[in-house]
């Protein structure tokens, strides 16, 4: 592809987008505008990854979750390495890991492997889990030789990486590859790099492998004053990691505060004191529901609450981890609280996304209750 005219990140990627449209290089989904596109050849580039000394000593590999990646999320699978992926748009946590069934065969990797798979065959990393990535994959709209990455725009990839920093699942040296169509390298100018954005240290195409050797260094955690209150509200892992950071003193103040309405660190915090019979009373059964003719099989206990816990702060927080329940028996008296959900699955994927949750200065202690067959 002849060198890029577009002054402005956005200009390359209308360029790049507009190239592989016009010269058929794109694959479905398509059209490929704003998004990480997917490219005829695809598959084929991807069998390069497992030629790498990276992806040979590595145990635990991220893939990103788009269509171009698809055969490189098989490919970790069936070396029988660990296969993390990130939640789309990171609504549900920071990313799942994949377990395929016992024996599967090589078709049933390559189900895994799809966008279906992912949902179907994976369970949630928790924060607290002490993961280590030793290798990372993304997607790309544009990279340059010298490793100058640009995403689609939305920052996904960057605060990904970002928030792995954060929970201690990588680290500098960690590799990050990219997987492109060759139309997708071209110079970009490192003026319009800024300190969040990812580097990459090994492209990979259909023709070529390329080992950028890039010196710049990685974001080194989460740059709070570039977040904003629209991100943090969509994002529940990342209010999370937010109050951590806080906890630990650091300044985790947002873009555009203290004059915006975005609310502070909420989801961990320490709750205001207030009357213990406001604190919710023994047995008041709560629907988030109603209407739902939904019968509980399954029940998780959470207990060790403050004393000074609402019950609208462990729904909120329950919200923003994906656990909602189909009812909730608030035993505020008792310090706990127990969530009825509809079968063992569901139970059991909430109480794994619960694991370390903290409601004022308490870590809660989280655990199957009931379990009764449907």
């Amino acid at each position: 592809m002849e060198a890029l005219t577009g002054v402005s990140k956005q200009g390359i990627r209308e360029q790049i987008w507009d190239y592989m449209e016009s010269h058929d290089l794109a694959d479905f989904p398509r059209p490929v505008h704003h998004r990480i596109p997917n490219f005829k050849g695809a598959s084929h580039a991807a069998g390069h990854l497992p030629h790498l000394h990276a992806f040979s000593v590595a145990r635990t590999i991220k893939v990103n979750p788009d269509a171009p990646q698809r055969n490189a999320r098989f490919l970790v699978l069936e070396s029988k390495k660990t296969l993390l992926v990130p939640t789309p748009r990171l609504r549900t946590g920071l990313f799942n890991k994949i377990t395929p069934p016992p024996g599967a065969t090589k078709d049933i990797l390559r189900k895994c492997a799809t966008s279906q798979g992912v949902r179907n065959f994976s369970v949630p990393v928790s924060l607290d889990s002490s993961v280590l990535v030793d290798l990372i994959v993304v997607g790309s709209v544009a990279v340059s030789e010298k490793g100058w990455r640009i995403g689609k725009g939305e920052g996904y990839a960057d605060l990904e990486y970002a928030m792995m920093v954060s929970m201690g699942a990588v680290h500098e040296g960690t590799p990050v590859v990219t997987i492109v169509h060759d139309c997708q390298v071209v110079d970009i100018p490192e003026a319009l790099l800024e300190d969040h954005d990812l580097t990459i240290d090994y492209i990979i195409t259909p023709t070529r492998v390329i080992a950028t050797g890039c010196a710049r260094p990685k974001p080194t955690g989460i740059i709070w004053s570039k977040v904003s209150c629209e991100m943090l509200t969509k994002i529940p892992v990342l209010r999370s990691l937010r109050e951590r950071e806080k906890r630990a003193g650091k300044d985790v103040t947002l873009q555009a505060e203290p004059d915006s309405q975005c609310p502070a660190p909420s989801t961990i915090r320490r709750p205001r004191d207030i009357p213990q019979s406001q604190a919710g009373a023994l047995g008041r059964s709560h629907s988030p529901l109603q209407g739902v003719d939904t019968q509980p099989a399954a029940t998780v206990r959470v207990e060790n609450l403050p004393s000074s816990a609402r019950v609208r702060e462990l729904k909120r927080a329950l919200q923003e981890l994906g656990a909602v329940p189909l009812r909730l028996t608030w035993q505020g008296p008792q310090h706990r609280a127990i969530l009825h959900y509809a079968d063992s699955a569901a139970a059991q994927q909430a109480a794994s996304r619960l694991q370390g949750l903290h409601l004022g200065a308490n870590t809660l202690r989280v655990a199957l209750g009931q379990q009764r067959d449907t």
